[in-house]
């Protein structure tokens, strides 16, 4: 059984691929942490830069393993020595010396409660331009929430090496995905929460792909991840490339290869039922839409108040439970992905391509 008397050790596991100059960033904020004892493994997947030099020169455990960030903190895990494990995101950054230890006050706490539990940290980004004010304090502010397909990678997870290693360790199948799919299955055995304090994570990805083409690419992976269409990840054309390889995302090619779905393995039948599926995924998380609306008036509200959140909550689901509304919801997606979306993207990515040559 898992103690919290001290001195207890905190193994640090940081997944990294070519590093080399966000690394340290993290290492020297976790060199500063106070109260708290730390073990640091770094689960590299292939570097060919200085991320092996950095690590070590931070006094770091330093392995190497197959590339993918699930296989990458599966292979760390074997090495540590800690009672409970913190998996990282190599472009963090810890402001508060005091984050760590508090953390594990508040975890200990609720650990006597609930074993089978989890945490992970409030998010902010670290950002080189002002734009899409909005949408980084929509991302931003779910990140406190405990809601489903809120919780992933950039927020740190924090739990018990025992429950790490009840719950299966991470899903290797996929590159990515690692994170959400974690997340479901702490959902379904125990219980996340929300750690005291906030860690702060690049924005490097949104503002090289574009904020709001990253954000609906998003949308469309989680949406048919949740209804388990696999084909869509298999076939993808590099659906989830690494930082240090983004650009400009383009989307229509994977619009394209939806409708390449539908035409060579859905067919018609086929079709009205995923995209069923997608119109009850959309209305389960329905309470986005609503939150949305909080955010736009924050100036008006002020901090921590969501009245058009709680309104969703205790009437819009309640009432729209019926199939009727899935069905309905479905149509609407249709309309919107693959009627508006779709042609929109595959004009302006074909226009943007002329215009670069």
């Amino acid at each position: 059984m898992t103690t919290f008397d001290p001195p207890i050790l905190l193994t640090v596991i940081i997944p990294t691929y070519n590093e080399e100059e966000t690394l340290p960033v993290l290492l020297n904020d976790l060199r500063k942490q106070e109260h708290v004892s730390l073990e640091t493994i770094i689960a590299d997947g292939g570097s060919v830069d200085r991320t092996q030099a950095v690590a070590e020169a931070f006094g770091a455990i330093f392995i190497k393993t197959s590339r993918g960030r699930g296989s990458q903190m599966n292979a760390a895990t074997e090495r540590a020595q800690g009672s409970c494990l913190l998996f990282l995101h190599a472009d963090t950054a810890i402001t508060d010396p005091d984050l760590l230890s508090n953390a594990l006050q508040a975890f200990a706490a609720e650990f006597h409660c609930n074993e089978n539990v989890a945490g992970h940290f409030q998010l902010s980004f670290k950002r080189t331009t002002k734009q899409n004010n909005m949408a980084y304090r929509y991302a931003e502010e779910k990140t406190a929430f405990n809601r489903m397909n809120t919780t992933n990678g950039d927020q740190g997870l924090l739990l018990t090496t025992a429950f790490f290693k009840k719950i299966g360790g991470f899903d290797e199948r996929l590159p990515f995905l690692e994170d959400q799919r974690i997340a479901e299955k702490i959902r379904c055995q125990g219980m996340l929460m929300t750690l005291p304090g906030t860690i702060t994570t690049s924005a490097r990805r949104f503002e090289k792909e574009g904020f709001h083409r990253r954000y609906i690419l998003m949308s469309m992976i989680m949406g048919l991840h949740s209804i388990g269409v696999e084909t869509f990840f298999t076939r993808a054309p590099g659906l989830y490339q690494v930082q240090q390889e983004t650009a400009r995302l383009l989307l229509s090619p994977f619009f394209g290869l939806i409708w390449k779905i539908m035409a060579e393995e859905w067919g018609v039948c086929k079709t009205i039922s995923t995209f069923y599926k997608l119109g009850r995924y959309i209305r389960q998380n329905s309470w986005q839409m609503f939150y949305f609306l909080d955010v736009w008036i924050r100036p008006l509200l002020g901090r921590g108040r969501y009245p058009f959140l709680n309104f969703h909550d205790r009437i819009f689901a309640p009432c729209t439970t019926f199939p009727v509304f899935n069905a309905i919801t479905g149509i609407l997606c249709f309309i919107w992905f693959m009627g508006i979306l779709s042609p929109f993207f595959w004009v302006t990515d074909n226009v943007g391509k002329k215009m670069r040559t």
